[in-house]
């Protein structure tokens, strides 16, 4: 498996991910199963807090294995704070996970149940330096995870991206995505588990404090098929639907999941 080729198929999926990337069998990686019976309620665990300026959101694009938000992250105008971190840490991207039908397609599952799709909002720890530092360090990431559940009404907030889906259809396509407010997003509740893993896509570097969001976001049937409608194929090549770009849950190796909610 060429380094450069990795991916969710069976040739370069997440089972042969180790092969290129060590790390992918560590003890620390995500995304795992949550199992409310082993979550231990932590009062002491604080609310969390993001304070996003939509002036940092730069553009939309398609790498061929998820979409992507990219926002400036020069210095500190969009941050996330609190809850089980220490210090602000800045907002670089959010991408979304998906399946291939309703079904299935979040990263984490709860109680056995797994969602349409999974939402990860990425921010890095400015004290190590840069992206790159922070990945080399066990407080260097926050994602706050949110997850999407099929219902009858549309999330107007998700109708953004949407929108944009048709101007990057294909791997390597890029567009304008500005002024942006990622906070809309967010469920109503702040519950949360948060626990210690890694990033679900190769090099998997284990970095992360996960703040996985109990109440899921709702979108329409529709709005999924809409993902679905991006290709992991790039302008003059076959077409191949950008689906079921999940990793399955990693063993937990004796790691607690904390709630901030009983």
């Amino acid at each position: 498996m060429a380094q450069s080729v990795w991916g969710y198929d069976s040739d370069n999926g997440p089972e042969r991910w180790h092969e290129n990337y060590p790390l992918a069998k560590g003890d620390k990686q995500s995304p795992i199963e949550i199992n409310s019976k082993d979550v231990q309620h932590d009062s002491s665990l604080a609310p969390w807090h993001a304070s996003y300026d939509p002036g940092a959101a730069k553009t939309i694009l398609n790498n061929g294995r998820t979409c992507r938000i990219v926002f400036d992250d020069t210095f500190d105008r969009s941050v996330l704070r609190g809850g089980p971190l220490t210090g602000a840490y800045r907002l670089r991207q959010l991408h979304l996970h998906w399946g291939s039908s309703d079904d299935h397609g979040s990263e984490h599952v709860i109680d056995g149940v797994k969602y349409a799709a999974e939402l990860h909002m990425v921010h890095w720890n400015p004290k190590h330096g840069n992206f790159a530092g922070a990945l080399k360090q066990p407080d260097g990431v926050a994602v706050v995870g949110i997850f999407l559940k099929v219902g009858k009404t549309p999330k107007p907030e998700m109708k953004r991206i949407l929108e944009e889906i048709d101007n990057i259809k294909t791997k390597g396509k890029e567009a304008p995505f500005q002024h942006f407010d990622p906070s809309i997003l967010f469920p109503k509740s702040r519950d949360y588990w948060t626990y210690h893993g890694s990033f679900t896509t190769p090099p998997c570097e284990e970095c992360i404090t996960w703040i996985l969001l109990r109440e899921p976001i709702e979108v329409s049937s529709d709005q999924m098929a809409k993902l679905r409608s991006l290709s992991k194929n790039g302008e003059n090549e076959p077409v191949n639907p950008l689906v079921d770009n999940w990793r399955p849950p990693q063993p937990v190796k004796g790691r607690i999941v904390r709630a901030s909610f009983k």
